[in-house]
């Protein structure tokens, strides 16, 4: 049975990757750690196989006043964690980072592959590379170092522009149709690869993500067809959207940013276990069950 303890206590990734796990009670037993204060370090690691590192700072701000604590929380806290984890015997230490550590430096299509270096243009992505850095140092034959860079994770209860996007869906008639192509990853599909990483006792970078490529309008009218509604999809306000691509939320949106798909294949077994589609539709569905129970 392989011991786990989860960093980031009632976060979304952190919460989810319990609940998976706990699905396996034979195999897993997992404990979770809140990190806010300095309780944690009165923790005794050495009960634990696996650390999965998830606590931190996961918005994007351009607040310079945030730039210290991003830093500290993000690159300072992993690294500390790691050192205690290696000190007191854990075996391996899995770190969520982020496509963000790429910024702007992937070719002009929008892909990235194994070349591209990245270069972080904010203090999100720079402390999440940092944080990389300094705990791949820490690694050896008796500590595996496990880093996942993920794309934009979505699912019932995820934050970012997936929850505003449904959010149009379901209000709108009509959304912009541009052609883009990004990669998403399923909170399930995330899950499952982290059960394989862990099963597998694997070291190494990672890029986890759908099997698909996602259009953004495409993922708005799957959207409001699962809510019985639909959307008009058209090209009239193109011209407009690509002259504002300038504007990160719009560039973000509709811009292309995607893995190579052969960077996210893993042969040991498969964790792109949902569709697209279905994806799509047990979100939403889930969603609504959440929001009618609430009520």
């Amino acid at each position: 049975m392989k011991r786990i303890l989860i960093t980031g206590a009632n976060s979304y990734i952190g919460t989810s990757v319990e609940r998976w796990l706990s699905k396996y009670p034979n195999k897993y037993k997992i404990d979770t750690l809140d990190m806010t204060d300095e309780t944690w370090k009165e923790k005794d690691f050495s009960e634990f196989d696996v650390i999965f590192h998830v606590a931190g700072i996961a918005h994007i701000s351009s607040d310079l006043k945030m730039e210290d604590l991003y830093y500290k929380v993000n690159r300072d806290l992993t690294i500390e964690t790691a050192k205690k984890a290696k000190a007191e015997g854990v075996k391996q230490f899995i770190f969520m980072s982020s496509i963000i550590v790429y910024g702007d430096s992937y070719s002009s299509n929008g892909i990235i592959d194994r070349n591209t270096i990245p270069t972080p243009n904010n203090f999100y992505g720079k402390s999440k590379l940092q944080a990389e850095l300094g705990i791949k140092e820490l690694e050896s034959d008796d500590f595996k170092i496990v880093i996942l860079r993920p794309p934009m994770i979505y699912g019932n209860g995820s934050k970012g522009n997936y929850p505003k996007l449904a959010k149009i869906a379901k209000k709108f008639p009509i959304f912009p149709d541009i052609n883009n192509m990004r990669s998403m990853l399923y909170i399930d599909n995330l899950c499952e690869f982290i059960k394989l990483v862990i099963d597998y006792e694997e070291n190494g970078l990672f890029f986890p993500q759908n099997s698909e490529y996602v259009k953004t309008s495409e993922m708005v009218r799957l959207i409001a067809k699962v809510h019985g509604k639909k959307i008009v999809l058209t090209k009239v306000f193109n011209p407009i959207i690509r002259l504002m691509f300038r504007n990160g939320v719009i560039k973000k949106v509709f811009g292309n940013l995607a893995y190579e798909k052969s960077m996210s294949n893993y042969d040991k077994g498969n964790y792109q276990i949902r569709t697209f589609n279905e994806s799509i539709e047990l979100t939403e569905l889930e969603s609504e069950r959440s929001e009618s129970s609430y009520y």
